[in-house]
This record gives structure tokens, C-alpha cells and sequence, in this order.
């Protein structure tokens, strides 16, 4: 007989000698002593205990069966070998995070003033991480040649391509034409009026100030439709129509969004400019909207200049603007433009990088070494026009966006310069930080963070968790020397140039 079931037989025995039965298989007779006729219960008490000892050993015995089985079950498996299981295609990683080293040379008094992060809950997922100082030594590194989802720290390398494409200093141009021609004595257009343009930056301010430059050149009124080409965008909107039709209603005061009035209030306001808040811009399109190119022999009327790129760089990165990375993009090629500008002009290799949009969203492929390159590449194109990184990312924790409320502490505030990346859904979720950060030590390090496959709000303590623990094994943060400026005002810096009157005036009066 197996052991097992042996087993199993005494622990049922012994289950049914605890609960007051027989054991099983052990029927021998009764002897019932004088003493026990003699003390005899009643026969109904007799009936009730019968009943009662006859439920218990019901019970017990289920109860015994159960272990019996349950310890047969145990033995089989105990003597059946265990396959092993097949991989999964990415294996999860317990990653926990080492608690930051407490600085030796730090002043008495500052030791109570300065701790690290707090060390967070380990976390599981993917890593890769990649920490150089700025003359290339490497500090750090884990999984730097795997390839990540970059998220939107993508857009570094957008803003590469931009920079060095159109040079900081590039505008991009809306140019406002007509068909017709202008009776100045009613401030009238008799045709059309259309409206071109590329950029990504234009919105409802700018707008307005289209109408009131209108307005200085005596136009009040169109008789025709509004054409709008292709390519022309306004508020962030990915459709040539719905631009259109915003700007449409906002060069007219009687059809303006209050939002469109708030923002043109508040860019002249903090630009202190009084004078063109003394009367409100208007131009009355007649006819309806249409979507088409440029007609030929259409005349300029005027031209609005965006803010220089550097500026719309600052705002797109600080505020993740996917909108603006995706316009911007397309101008210089798309996601195959992009990728063909790494490989030829960065140095990385085709199976590094692989690509399907320039904002980030999608599926986009690159290693934290890859990504250091493109990095690197940044800062020295950003130098080369006597710029810094902080002159087009945001300085975390005195920026508005998506590092405002990181590294926020009054110790660390303004020692990091980075680019965020987020994908809740993408890859099982993604979370990335990209850039520098400086420590009382004088040196500036750069470091690339890539976390895949686990959740984001851990991913990110975990990414604090390391910039501090690197920064205080170097005496502590140090702040980077930076003035902020007021975010809305970077787009307020823009351009209008007037066409000449004898170019689009009525030449019959």
C-alpha cells in the first residue's frame, strides 16, 4: 500500500477517536458494566445524544476525507516532476531602488537641511539607464543598448532636427491675401480673402492681431469667402477646416469666443500695450469657409510672423505639446525625415531607431545609448548659437508643464534639465526622463531614464529616486543659472508686416 494512502487512513482515524467515534475498521462489542446500566440516562436524553453522535461523526469523517485527500494530493505531486514554465516575451525585473548615500563633506548646516528623496517602493518593470558626466565617463548604467519606447522625451530629437533645419532664430510666416481689391473710402474688399501658413504656434491672440492690423489698413469688410489653405492651423487643431473656421470667427468681433477676447486681453496686457486695447479689432468675412490652395494672382495683404523658434521650442518641450512636435515634424520630413536626420547627421545606427511619429505617440524605438547621442548632439547645437539647455527645456521644478511639481523642493529646485516622457496604455505603460542635472560638486551629468512595462507613477519616484542619489554622492543639487520667463509671453513675441496700399487698393476712384 503507498504511503501516501496510509497516511491518509491514520489521519482519518485519528480525526474520528478526537470527535468521540470508533476508528474505522474497529468494530469490536460493547461491554456496558453494572455502573453504566446504573447511571443509564433517560431514553429521550439517550435519543438526543445519539442524534448528536451521529452528526459529529458524519462531520468528522468528511473532515478526515478531506485531509486524506488533500495530503494524497500533496505526495502525487510531491513524486511528478514540474515542467518548467515558458518565458514570457518580456519578463518583468524587480528593480528596487538603493537608498541614497548620505554626503560626508556636507557644511554642519546643511546636513539637516538637505536629505535625499525618500528610497520608493520597489518597482517592477523594465529599466534602462544610462548617466555620463558631461566629458563622456559613464556613472551609471543598466539595460543602455536595449530598445525602449522613448515616449515623448522623442521630441529632443525634433527639436534637434528644427534647430538645425531652421536655426533658433527662424520664424515661421502667416500670410493673409485677397483676391479683390479695397474701396478705402468704405473699408470694403470686393472678393476674396485667404490665409496660408505653417504655423504651429498660431492661435486665437494672433488672430486678433490679424484683424487689427487689417483694420490699420483700412479693412473692415469682405465681400467674398474666407479660403483657407491646406497646411494652415490654428489652436492646436489638426484640421485645416476647424482652423479656418476658428479663425473666421475670431477676426469678426460680433462672432469672437470669449476665450479668443480673454487671451488678446491678456497678451496686450502683460505686454503693456495700452494703445491697442483703445478700440477692438474686426473684419467681417460675408461669404463661407473653404478649404483650397492659394489662388493665382492672389495679392499679399500682410504677413504675421511667429514668435523665433527657440521660443515655440521652450513652450512645445516644457508643455509636451504633441500638436506643435507633430506640425513642427512635418515640415522637416515626418517620422521617416526624423529618423533619416539621426542616422546621417547624429551617427545612429538604422537598427537603432525606429520611428512612427516626431511627438512621440505610437510605437518608437531607441536605446538609452542612442538617446545620449541625440542628447548630446542637442546640447552642442544649442551652444553653437550661445544657447543652453534651459533656453528650450524646462527647468524642473520653476517651469510650468510637465516638471513643475518635480524636484520642486527648495534643495533641488532648478538642478535638473530634462525633457518627461508618458504613455499610460502604450508598451504597458511607459515612463522617461531625459536630461542633465548639476550637483554642488561643479559637474553636470547627463542621463538618460527609460522605464517600460509597469506603472508610471512608480516609474517616476523611481527616476527621482536615482537623480538624487547621484546628485548627493556629489555633495547635493546645485541650481543651474536660469531666469524663467513667463511662458505665454515666448508666443507673444511675434511680427507684422504690411503689404503697400498701391498693392491691393481699388485703382478706379
Amino acid at each position: 500500500m503507498p504511503c501516501a494512502l496510509v497516511a491518509c487512513i491514520h489521519v482519518v482515524r485519528a480525526v474520528h477517536l478526537i470527535a468521540g467515534a470508533q476508528p474505522l475498521k474497529t468494530y469490536a462489542p460493547q461491554v456496558t458494566s453494572p455502573r453504566a446500566m446504573m447511571l443509564k440516562a433517560p431514553e429521550h436524553v439517550v435519543a438526543l445524544k445519539g442524534m448528536f453522535m451521529l452528526k459529529v461523526k458524519r462531520i468528522s469523517f468528511m473532515f478526515g476525507l478531506l485531509v486524506a485527500l488533500t495530503l494524497s494530493a500533496t505526495a502525487q505531486e510531491a513524486q511528478t516532476p514540474v515542467a518548467q514554465a515558458t518565458p514570457a516575451l518580456v519578463k518583468p525585473s524587480l528593480l528596487p531602488v538603493q537608498p541614497a548615500p548620505q554626503p560626508d563633506a556636507l557644511a554642519p548646516d546643511a546636513v539637516h537641511d538637505i536629505q535625499p528623496l525618500p528610497t520608493p517602493t520597489p518597482v517592477y518593470g523594465r529599466l534602462g539607464l544610462l548617466v555620463e558626466t558631461s566629458d563622456g565617463q559613464v556613472v551609471k548604467e543598466y539595460g543602455a543598448d536595449e530598445q525602449f519606447n522613448p515616449a515623448s522625451t522623442l521630441k529632443l530629437a525634433t527639436a534637434l532636427d528644427a534647430l538645425h533645419t531652421f536655426g533658433p532664430r527662424y520664424r515661421f510666416s502667416t500670410v493673409v491675401w485677397t483676391t479683390g481689391t479695397l474701396d478705402p473710402q468704405t473699408g470694403t474688399i470686393t472678393g476674396d480673402l485667404i490665409i496660408s501658413g505653417r504655423d504651429p504656434s498660431f492661435h486665437y491672440e494672433h488672430a486678433v492681431m490679424v484683424a487689427r492690423e487689417l483694420n490699420r489698413l483700412g479693412i473692415r469688410t469682405v465681400t467674398g469667402d474666407l479660403i483657407v489653405a491646406p497646411m494652415f492651423t490654428m489652436n492646436y487643431s489638426w484640421s485645416a477646416r476647424a482652423s479656418g473656421n476658428n479663425f473666421y470667427d475670431t477676426l469678426d468681433a460680433t462672432r469672437r469666443p470669449e476665450t479668443a477676447t480673454r487671451a488678446w486681453l491678456e497678451e496686450r496686457n502683460a505686454l503693456n500695450d495700452r494703445e491697442s486695447l483703445l478700440t477692438t479689432p474686426s473684419v467681417a468675412v460675408m461669404g463661407a469657409v473653404y478649404v483650397a490652395p492659394v489662388p493665382p494672382g492672389a495679392r499679399q495683404l500682410l504677413t504675421h510672423r511667429s514668435s523665433p523658434l527657440v521660443d515655440i521650442l521652450k513652450v512645445l518641450l516644457c508643455y509636451s505639446n504633441n500638436f506643435m512636435a507633430e506640425r513642427l515634424g512635418d515640415t522637416m520630413g515626418g517620422a521617416a525625415g526624423l529618423r533619416q536626420f539621426l542616422i546621417s547627421n547624429v551617427g545612429l545606427k538604422p537598427e537603432e531607431v525606429q520611428l512612427d511619429s516626431t511627438s512621440g505617440l505610437g510605437i518608437n524605438r531607441l536605446s538609452p545609448r542612442a538617446m545620449m547621442k541625440v542628447y548630446r548632439a542637442l546640447v552642442a547645437e544649442l551652444a553653437e548659437h550661445n544657447l543652453a539647455p534651459s533656453d528650450i527645456m524646462s527647468v524642473a521644478g520653476v517651469d510650468p508643464g510637465t516638471l513643475e511639481k518635480r524636484y520642486a523642493a527648495s534643495v533641488s529646485r532648478g538642478s535638473v534639465v530634462a525633457k518627461t516622457g508618458t504613455l499610460g496604455r502604450s508598451d504597458g505603460g511607459v515612463s522617461a526622463l531625459v536630461g542633465q542635472m548639476q550637483a554642488k560638486s561643479g559637474e553636470t551629468l547627463y542621463f538618460v531614464i527609460f522605464n517600460q512595462r509597469g506603472n508610471v507613477l512608480r516609474f517616476r519616484s523611481m527616476q527621482d529616486a536615482i537623480v538624487s542619489e547621484i546628485q548627493f554622492a556629489r555633495g547635493g543639487p546645485a541650481p543651474f543659472t536660469y531666469t524663467p520667463h513667463t511662458l505665454a509671453m515666448r508666443l507673444a513675441d511675434t511680427e507684422l508686416k504690411a503689404a503697400k496700399p498701391s498693392e491691393y487698393e481699388s485703382t478706379s476712384n
